[in-house]
């Protein structure tokens, strides 16, 4: 079956307006939609075919081919990036929330870590929150590059590619994490990902 583009999990305008809905039609169904079609069209009639995204992206390394990683990582990356984002403000609870304090001391000082972090990051790429050995990080990884080159297991991304928020706030990046971190961090994902203690499945059709 071929890869699918993962829906998003709320309306093109549930996140503005700090996402704008024109942001969202044109990052999800356009950027993301391409990565998509590109990772179909390089597995199309290959062993690859019919494979799950995470086998795609782990045999794209395997065998060093960059274009097929590039597109199945960004594909990956993207959908896990959706899921990262809430239409309302949240508060991490329990086993999180215990976790974060004792990673970093506080719910804001991790905020603050990402939004630094974010911020610092050279040219485009990713900004995520890892848990490994039930102790959390904060950690980057450039241009495509995926849950593969974490130390951890991702519990939540942020895109910082500058298609994720240059339409809503042109180059100042820092304005756009801010208010993601503070407002649209769906942080019962992070928790959902927390318990299970293993990589999120890309959905599939």
């Amino acid at each position: 079956m071929a890869i699918i583009l993962s829906p998003l999990p709320y309306a093109d305008d549930a996140l503005a307006p700090v996402i704008s809905a024109t942001t969202l039609q044109t990052h999800h169904g356009k950027h993301h939609r391409t990565y998509v079609d590109r990772t179909n069209t390089a597995i199309e009639g290959t062993d690859l075919a019919g494979k799950s995204l995470e086998d795609i992206v782990a045999a794209a390394i395997a065998t060093g081919n960059k274009g097929l990683f590039n597109n199945s990582a960004q594909t990956w990356n993207h959908g896990f990036y959706w899921y990262s984002l809430s239409t309302t403000a949240q508060t991490p609870e329990g086993a999180l929330a215990a976790a974060i304090d004792a990673s970093f001391g506080s719910l804001d000082a991790l905020k603050a870590e990402l939004v630094a972090q974010g911020t610092g990051h050279f040219a485009s790429g990713w900004v995520w929150l890892v848990a490994k050995d039930g102790k959390l990080s904060v950690e980057q990884t450039h241009d495509a590059a995926s849950y593969a080159e974490l130390s951890g297991n991702p519990l939540l991304v942020i895109d910082l590619w500058e298609h994720a928020y240059y339409l809503d706030h042109k180059n100042v990046r820092p304005d756009y994490l801010k208010k993601v971190v503070d407002g649209h961090l769906n942080w019962a994902f992070a928790a959902e990902n927390f318990a299970r203690g293993s990589l999120w499945a890309y959905p599939s059709a």
